[in-house]
């Protein structure tokens, strides 16, 4: 089974909210995908899903350590938060062991496409597009970071999702 759904978020405020609202919904074992261009809302949109599974230490982009684990601090599940953009292969996301933690934590791999997928037949693929996204962000779009409407396809492959009402946009 693989629905497809978009979401409008206005804001990082409300990409966060809808992170937040996502958390609800999600459970320890479960994958979560996300594309998208630079400072297009990827690490916004995990802060919130850190902050609706109630799990310690500021979520920021894993970019440099590649991998971190969040603790819940509510006894759910731990928020493991992944950065794949500096692996370059299958074999690189293998050694990071993250098969031993998926069962017991929600697992977010921000630009996982075509890595992750191997990780879980039951997933969430979020593609996030946002108007001054890209490879390169000038000046003005680091200002505006925050700024502009982010639109959100969202893809629930497996049957884990087939009952599961997914949050509507922010």
């Amino acid at each position: 089974m693989s629905a497809v759904h978009e979401v409008e978020l206005p804001d990082a405020a409300a990409a966060r909210a809808w992170g937040r609202a996502l958390a609800t919904v999600l459970a320890a074992g479960d994958l979560v995908v996300l594309t998208g261009p630079l400072g297009a809302g990827k690490t916004t949109l995990t802060q919130g899903i850190g902050e609706g599974l109630e799990v310690r230490g500021q979520v920021a982009s894993p970019t440099f350590v590649i991998a971190r684990v969040h603790p819940s601090q509510v006894g759910g599940p731990d928020l493991v938060h992944v950065d794949a953009y500096r692996l370059g292969s299958l074999e690189e996301l293998d050694a990071l062991d993250l098969d031993t933690s998926l069962e017991d934590s929600v697992t977010v791999v921000e630009w996982g496409e075509g890595l992750a997928e191997v990780l879980a037949e039951d997933r969430l693929e979020l593609v996030i597009d946002r108007p001054h996204g890209g490879a390169e962000l000038s000046e003005e779009d680091l200002e505006t970071a925050d700024a502009g409407t982010r639109r959100v396809r969202v893809r629930a492959v497996g049957p884990r999702w087939a009952d599961v009402e997914l949050p509507t946009g922010g």
